[in-house]
């Protein structure tokens, strides 16, 4: 959908000049449209595109297609997970994950491997929801929404991910609240889709009442 594609781009501008030189991967790149996105608008040098089911990258593979026949060098997707990267130590310039954290386990082994397979001054972005700190914010997450009562989605909290950036060997590390931009869209394109019922629709309440958030964080590996 356009929004996607517009959180795309916002996250994909975070990288610098001249992007033609960048190799980056994406973490939890589901079908992979991203990647093949941030390959055809922004030039990069490559993309990989890393999912931790197999299912999802067959599926990558086979809705771009056409792009890794116009890019075979350049593009491609792989089976991986954000605590074990599928990448040599200080072999790419950039990694990037959208709305795909909230699915992870931990963020502490994402945040260790990101600043392994970065070079010195290397670059992560990320942009996911995260959590008000609190038990009870967890419990009113879980009742409200699905996803997090049956753990498809993880309350994380920004400030422990920051903290787990400084640790692994990140510098710089900035956070950038996006809701207003990302929340009142998705529940019009929700509006369209499904009953004003379902649980998706209770995401824009949950964060009008400061349950979560959705953040755009960058950070440098260190030299």
């Amino acid at each position: 959908m356009r929004s996607q594609e517009q959180l795309y781009r916002r996250v994909l501008r975070a990288f610098p000049e001249p992007r033609e030189r960048l190799r980056l991967a994406e973490v939890g790149c589901g079908r992979g449209l991203g990647a093949a996105l941030a390959l055809r608008e922004f030039r990069f040098a490559s993309v990989t595109g890393v999912d931790i089911h197999p299912d999802q990258v067959e599926r990558a593979r086979a809705v771009n297609a056409r792009a890794m026949a116009t890019y075979p060098d350049r593009l491609g997707y792989t089976i991986g997970s954000a605590d074990e990267l599928p990448f040599h130590d200080a072999s790419l310039d950039g990694v990037y994950s959208v709305e795909a954290a909230q699915h992870f386990r931990e963020l502490t082994g994402f945040a260790r491997e990101a600043a392994r397979v970065l070079r010195p001054g290397g670059r992560l972005v990320v942009t996911t929801f995260f959590a008000t700190p609190g038990d009870e914010i967890t419990e009113r997450l879980k009742i409200l929404l699905a996803s997090f009562a049956d753990g498809l989605d993880i309350a994380h909290h920004l400030d422990d991910f920051t903290t787990d950036l400084t640790d692994t060997g990140f510098t710089d590390a900035t956070t950038e609240t996006i809701g207003p931009d990302v929340w009142p869209g998705l529940d019009r394109y929700l509006a369209d889709t499904v009953p004003t019922d379902h649980w998706t629709r209770n995401f824009l309440p949950a964060w009008r009442h400061g349950l979560l958030d959705y953040h755009l964080v960058t950070a440098t590996r260190a030299a």
